[in-house]
């Protein structure tokens, strides 16, 4: 069963001074690029949550965030009253004494250095344990995100690769007319020069000419490879990487098929096995 690399995950966890939201959101990459963002105080727990994240993600570019709205009346910002008193008999100073407007000097005084102060909120462990209960929520709805994702991606590579199973089976119909169709080119060829030549002699030619255009190994080699690509498809061992590597090997038997037909009709039906490739190749880039 595959598994696509696009996904989304959240899960709010509702504290008593604090809303604390996970978010987790991914796409496609050929490994794993994490971007982690949250607050400076559970940052000592960065390395635990990037190593959870790529255990059960395994590749993708993935963002993960932890954003924290504080909810309660109290605020760990406070003013810090000695520097801002400070701040403005310097200010007082500067201007003529008695003309000078408290208000105005306490606008400016706060946009000072230092007028604010904000304690240092320490990680609290029991805290974290609902977080990380959280975070493993979020990833376990990206994971079921990934799932569903790749269902649809599913359907679609074995109707495409039906598709090219089809028109597989035209190529091998019109193969005759194609090596009769040389054969009438080669003989009106000569004809036209109106030149006596040897008949065993030219059938040689022939045949030689013949076995560089023959395509059976190729068409072998194509059913064999797309048969593989479904039963891949249908493992549970299955992986995009692979499926990447036996889409690149149903390609190169296509166009040395189109290279070697030399004969329009089958020309046309390997476009079309290209233009279905094509897009399995579009979409194979997004699977895990």
């Amino acid at each position: 069963m595959i598994q696509s690399m696009t996904g989304y995950g959240k899960s709010v966890l509702q504290l008593p001074t604090k809303k604390v939201t996970v978010e987790i959101k991914s796409l496609n990459s050929k490994n794993l690029d994490l971007n982690t963002r949250m607050p400076s105080y559970y940052k000592e727990k960065e390395l635990v949550v990037r190593k959870k994240i790529a255990s059960s993600l395994e590749r993708g570019k993935v963002d993960f965030s932890i954003y924290v709205e504080m909810t309660a009346d109290e605020t760990t910002t406070t003013v810090n009253k000695g520097v801002v008193s400070d701040y403005i008999n310097q200010l007082r100073n500067v201007v003529e004494t008695g003309t000078s407007d408290d208000v105005e000097l306490l606008k400016m005084a706060v946009r000072m250095p230092d007028a604010l102060k904000t304690e240092r909120e320490e990680l609290d462990e029991n805290e974290w344990k609902e977080i990380d209960n959280h975070i493993n929520i979020a990833l376990k709805e990206i994971n079921q995100y990934r799932t569903d994702e790749a269902k649809s991606l599913e359907e679609d590579f074995q109707q495409r690769i039906k598709n090219i199973q089809a028109l597989l089976v035209e190529v091998e119909k019109i193969d005759k007319d194609r090596v009769e169709n040389v054969k009438l080119r080669l003989q009106k060829a000569l004809e036209d020069l109106q030149q006596e030549v040897d008949q065993n002699r030219f059938e040689q030619e022939l045949i030689y000419y013949l076995e560089k255009l023959d395509i059976n190994e190729e068409k072998v080699r194509l059913a064999n490879h797309l048969t593989y690509f479904l039963s891949e498809l249908a493992s549970d061992k299955s992986n995009g990487k692979k499926l990447g590597f036996i889409v690149q090997e149903i390609g190169r038997e296509i166009n040395t098929t189109g290279s070697k037909a030399n004969f329009a009709p089958m020309q046309k039906i390997v476009i079309q096995m290209k233009d279905e490739l094509e897009k399995i190749k579009e979409q194979i880039l997004n699977v895990l």
